[in-house]
């Protein structure tokens, strides 16, 4: 078994490696959406993300397999880090470099392989994103693009932190901090994910932070040349204009509105603009204050079932003005934030609480200041954690939390739950440890995707699982099959007699009896088994922990058969209806399909219905 040859540049690629602070660390949704995403798209059983370290490979995330690191003679990816170009082995065992690799010659036996390299920003690669199966097989051209778009996602996030790793260094090393109040407002830019902007009377661009150049697509001195109108969508500039119009006159203390820019090459990003203004000694205009938060995910999600993820985060380092400008400026951002803004001393005491706090948690800033945080937001069962947390770190240093972004529970004042999503970080100041955080309430999100997850899964009218989730889990049952020993068997139930009852009393009865179908189904099965149903009055049942015959899958066939062929009331009436069911089933060393099984079942219903009413198929 040939190992992969070392990099040229492995001592900086493990150096940067090191320095992410990747290695050895939780699991991130970011990345287990990416590997779900791969193993589903691509059909495949296992998908990961590994990181190459110098003795191993580690999985930062993994669907399909157990352990969470190889040795890195045995590694895949190490071959793959070596080109630029995808690494694709349609069949280990007939490849030199992999043929007697124990990951093939023993679990998981792998003999399909696929990986991209994922690179840093300088070009260094230091893991993959790879897709692996137990059976020979080639990738379609547009297979290998999902995968390759999939890994672009995953390089992207890990650029994205390098970038704030390499930021945050350079940020220890600028000139002294002018004083703590400085300080902590000036890291709250750092954790901002907005763009802030300061505006002329005129409209032309004072000054811009990185996140808000990057959001419209120009350099900062770009930005400056020209004015927010030149950048403002035709169609969303007069209602903007007019909302400025009765902020300057003094009608509005500030406005909020949702627009449309023009990025520069023409593309359309949605962001929601929030404007207050600075006054000078004589009352007059000095400048607009913008905080703008792209909300182009959002819009898209409004017209789609889901949306990829879009992180910003904001930089900025104001130094033109005086320290007690500079602090006016930054309350003003803070008060007119869209995402609660909370900051704490290190015996985890509220020091900032900011308007949009005051909304997200019901209490104001004056009951919420000088109070402990784990007394005002941090369910009950999560205080000791917290506690634990902050002590951990201010005794040594180290935390799980600090430059994240996690979803947490927390709970309002009246004592109603609540999700948000925590961004916190650190800042060190004469000895003396202060933390910042943004909170975003994605209480109503998280709502919502569980709402569309049940929705795409479950059959609206019956509540059963629908022929999606048949075939999501038919594969997953099969290989539990597999591993277990124990047989498997899917009924097709087929209702006979169901035409009838639409045409005698209606589609509305006809909706009865599927319900009641559905109900009896589930009486009938027992609780490890799983009733489906796929269309009209086609039901699937399937059957796990059997033995090797059809006795058991027909036996219950019959159960249901019986159970079915009771009277339904309707409306002062009784419908009847019979079924007719076919049986597929898979025994441990089967071969066949999800597909396969299905259509065997399927094929075995319509033998029971040319049979007559109330038959089972195949016969003993």
């Amino acid at each position: 078994m040939p190992a992969a040859r070392i990099p040229a540049d492995e001592l900086e690629r493990l150096q940067l490696l090191e320095a992410l602070d990747l290695l050895d660390t939780e699991e991130e949704e970011v990345f287990d959406r990416i590997t779900r995403l791969v193993s589903r798209l691509l059909k495949v059983p296992i998908a990961l993300f590994s990181l190459v370290d110098e003795n191993r490979q580690w999985f930062k995330s993994h669907v399909g397999l157990d352990v969470r690191e190889t040795p890195r003679e045995m590694a895949f990816c190490a071959h793959a880090l070596l080109d630029d170009q995808p690494l694709v082995v349609p069949d280990a065992t007939s490849d030199e470099r992999f043929a007697n690799n124990p990951l093939v010659t023993g679990a998981p036996n792998i003999r399909f392989y696929a990986g991209v390299p994922v690179r840093t920003s300088g070009g260094l690669a230091i893991g993959t994103l790879c897709a692996i199966d137990e059976r020979p097989r080639m990738l379609t051209a547009d297979e290998l693009c999902i995968l390759i778009d999939l890994a672009d996602i995953v390089q992207k996030e890990v650029q994205y932190r390098e970038r704030l790793a390499v930021a945050g260094r350079q940020m220890l090393r600028s000139e002294a901090v002018l004083s703590a109040s400085e300080a902590r407002f000036r890291s709250i830019f750092d954790l901002a994910s907005i763009g802030i902007a300061l505006v002329s009377p005129t409209g032309g661009w004072l000054s811009a932070n990185g996140t808000l150049s990057r959001m419209l697509g120009y350099a900062p001195e770009e930005l400056q040349r020209l004015t927010f109108q030149q950048v403002t969508h035709p169609d969303d500039l007069d209602a903007d204009l007019d909302l400025l119009r009765k902020l300057g006159t003094g009608e509005l203390d500030q406005y909020q509105l949702e627009k449309r820019y023009i990025r520069k090459g023409g593309g359309i990003v949605w962001v929601n603009l929030n404007v207050s203004r600075k006054l000078n000694e004589a009352g007059e205009i000095e400048y607009y204050i913008s905080v703008i938060q792209d909300i182009g995910a959002q819009k898209e999600a409004e017209h789609a079932l889901h949306a990829l993820h879009q992180d910003l985060e904001a930089r900025v380092a104001t130094r033109t003005l005086e320290l007690h400008e500079r602090e006016l400026e930054l309350r003003s951002v803070i008060d007119n934030a869209n995402d609660a803004y909370i900051g704490l001393d290190e015996a985890g005491i509220v020091t900032v609480w900011n308007r949009a706090a005051e909304q997200t948690f019901g209490y104001t800033a004056l009951e919420a200041i000088g109070a402990p945080l784990d007394r005002l937001i941090i369910p009950e069962s999560l205080t000791g954690a917290h506690r634990e947390g902050m002590f951990r770190y201010v005794t040594t240093g180290n935390s799980t939390v600090l430059g994240r972004r996690i979803e947490v529970p927390a709970v309002r004042k009246d004592g109603s739950p609540l999700m948000v999503e925590l961004r916190m970080n650190v800042l060190e100041l004469k000895g003396q440890k202060m933390f910042s955080a943004f909170l975003h309430d994605i209480t109503e999100r998280k709502e919502a995707e569980a709402r569309r997850e049940y929705e795409t899964r479950h059959d609206m009218l019956t509540n059963l699982l629908n022929r999606r989730a048949l075939l999501e889990t038919l594969p997953i049952a099969q290989m539990r099959a597999a591993r277990t020993g124990k047989s498997m068997a899917l009924l097709f139930i087929d209702l006979d007699g169901f035409k009838a009852v639409n045409d005698d009393f209606g589609h509305d009865a006809g909706d009865t009896v599927l319900r009641a179908v559905a109900t009896r189904l589930q009486e009938v099965i027992r609780k490890t088994d799983s009733a489906f149903r796929l269309a009209g009055d086609e039901f699937t049942v399937l059957l796990e922990a059997m033995s090797d015959t059809f006795m058991d899958a027909r036996q219950v066939a019959h159960k249901i058969i019986a159970e079915l062929g009771r009277p339904v009331a309707i409306a002062g009436a009784s419908a009847n209806v019979a079924a007719s069911i076919g049986v597929a089933v898979f025994r441990p060393d089967d071969s066949a399909s999800a597909e396969e099984l299905l259509r065997e079942a399927d094929r075995q219903m319509y033998a029971a219905k040319r049979a007559g009413k109330g038959q089972v198929f195949p016969r003993p």
